[in-house]
């Protein structure tokens, strides 16, 4: 449960912001249709959430725990610093009906777009670190969908609610406070 509620936060954090979210937004305003955007946004972090935790999980087995551990604390570290970086998105202005419709357009670009990105990467620290990968990727899901769907159905009014800087800081500070706790702390 620790590895799902930990996935669920973090990644739920570092998505305020991020660039597949101000895509989730785009998407929303360009093709006006919720539910298949949503519906595409979770095929697609599914399937990559599920990629990154077999990667997480396969870590686990070709590198040895001490080792993994500076691995661990030091990509954690790594991510706080990339919090404090927000991200952009660049619109094409391409306003046309997409040409396999909204679901499989949102579900093909969401996928491609969360390749190397933070949420990616934080779901594979995660699988290595629990060696939970079912619970971590649940999590990380759910994460994703509870900061992309809101803004799918409520556009901008989400992202006015709380500064996006205030987000970065204290997932920022989570990150480091992880990546310190792996450091330092010994299982």
């Amino acid at each position: 449960m620790e590895a799902f509620l930990v996935s669920t936060g973090i990644v739920a954090l570092a998505e305020m912001g991020d660039k597949t979210q101000l895509l989730a937004l785009v998407l929303a305003a360009r093709f006006r249709k919720p539910w298949p955007i949503v519906a595409g946004i979770f095929v697609a972090t599914l399937a990559n959430h599920a990629l990154a935790g077999a990667l997480g999980a396969w870590l686990t087995t070709v590198v040895g725990p001490q080792m993994l551990r500076y691995i661990l604390g030091a990509s954690f570290l790594a991510m706080a610093l990339w919090m404090l970086i927000p991200d952009k998105l660049e619109s094409d202005g391409d306003t046309k009906a997409p040409r396999f419709g909204v679901f499989a357009t949102t579900a093909l670009v969401f996928f491609l777009a969360e390749m190397g990105d933070k949420t990616q990467i934080a779901t594979v620290m995660l699988a290595a670190r629990y060696n939970a990968m079912a619970a971590v990727v649940a999590g990380t899901t759910l994460g994703m969908m509870l900061a992309n769907a809101p803004v799918v159905w409520l556009g901008e009014r989400v992202t006015r609610l709380v500064p996006l800087r205030v987000v970065h800081i204290v997932s920022a500070l989570i990150f480091a406070g992880l990546g310190l706790a792996a450091l330092l702390i010994k299982v």
